[in-house]
């Protein structure tokens, strides 16, 4: 039997041409309770062509320095933006659509009768937000109920069913978790028109003008875009990578599926919703609200621009 051996050279060559195709690592921070952050756990498990290392995290690890880029609501960006003001949205990784879950036997049937009532938030995030708008719908006033806090929100669950707090609006799957624990006694509200949250990836202009990082970071994009395309078009097959992940059984992430939206791209309306939350997000710190000219910085389309020329409005 004859061994065909290669060449040195025909080796190194093969070496370098690998080399020139391996992309810059990356790392990005990622909230790992949510099933939102699906597209970059799809896309860091072999759909980008380098090394890419989620941490639990958001925007805070962008701004120290910790990360290249973060997920978060668009509520965190608005928040987190007026301290560091280089922060830049360059994708929307998912649409989440909320839902208050309540106690049937707290004498709640509307949610109007979820004024004098305590609900179970997390402060200050987009499921704040959607309570408060979803409250406003229904002519009742956010000072109207007792916002109580609970962290992590892992306990929500356990916060109704032990009658700590008489309602919950929280994010997938724990409004779904919070829904089963009550079973019988639950009654679950959803107003899709109020408000959907958009779950965004950030980065900064610094990284953003280094060559190196935004070519790691356009092809990250890309990576993106079919990881969402994958999610939408055979969801079952990618669930037993995001349940070892998230540490969520694939059976809760299937419920909590119909409440998430993978779209591959940025939604045309994140401003107009940037806009509006951001009268809300300034009572915070007791600011007055950015107009729609300051917050438009915050909305970098030009990666996307490389991604699908001609594609990007």
């Amino acid at each position: 039997m004859r061994v065909i051996r290669a060449s040195i050279p025909a080796c190194l060559a093969a070496i370098s041409f690998a080399q020139q195709n391996q992309l810059p690592s990356l790392r990005i921070a990622g909230n790992m309770t949510t099933i939102e952050l699906a597209p970059v756990l799809v896309a860091a498990n072999g759909v980008y062509r380098g090394t890419v290392t989620v941490i639990n995290g958001g925007i805070p690890n962008l701004t120290r320095g910790e990360v290249d880029a973060a997920t978060n609501a668009e509520t965190q960006l608005l928040r987190q933006s007026i301290d560091d003001p280089t922060l830049r949205i360059i994708f929307t990784e998912a649409e989440s659509f909320y839902r208050i879950v309540a106690r049937r036997s707290a004498g709640i049937k509307s949610v109007k009768d979820l004024r004098g009532k305590k609900i179970g938030v997390s402060p200050n995030t987009s499921a704040h937000y959607y309570l408060v708008k979803s409250l406003a719908e229904a002519g009742v006033t956010e000072n109207a109920v007792t916002a109580t806090p609970i962290n992590p929100i892992t306990r929500m669950s356990a916060a109704l069913v032990n009658r700590e707090v008489d309602a919950v609006a929280i994010w997938e799957p724990e409004s779904e978790n919070s829904a089963a624990a009550l079973g019988a006694d639950a009654i679950v509200f959803q107003n899709r028109d109020v408000y959907r949250e958009l779950f965004n990836l950030q980065t900064s202009t610094k990284l953003l003008a280094d060559p190196s990082k935004r070519r790691a970071l356009v092809e990250f994009l890309r990576a993106l875009i079919t990881a969402s395309a994958r999610l939408r078009d055979h969801p079952r097959d990618l669930w037993p990578l995001l349940s070892s992940k998230l540490n969520y059984t694939e059976a809760v992430i299937a419920k909590s599926w119909p409440q998430l939206r993978y779209g591959g791209s940025m939604v045309d309306d994140l401003l107009d919703v940037m806009v509006e939350e951001e009268r809300w997000v300034a009572k915070e710190r007791n600011r007055s609200p950015r107009s729609r000219e300051q917050l438009a910085v915050f909305i970098d389309r030009s990666l996307l621009e490389e991604v699908t020329p001609g594609a990007v409005r």
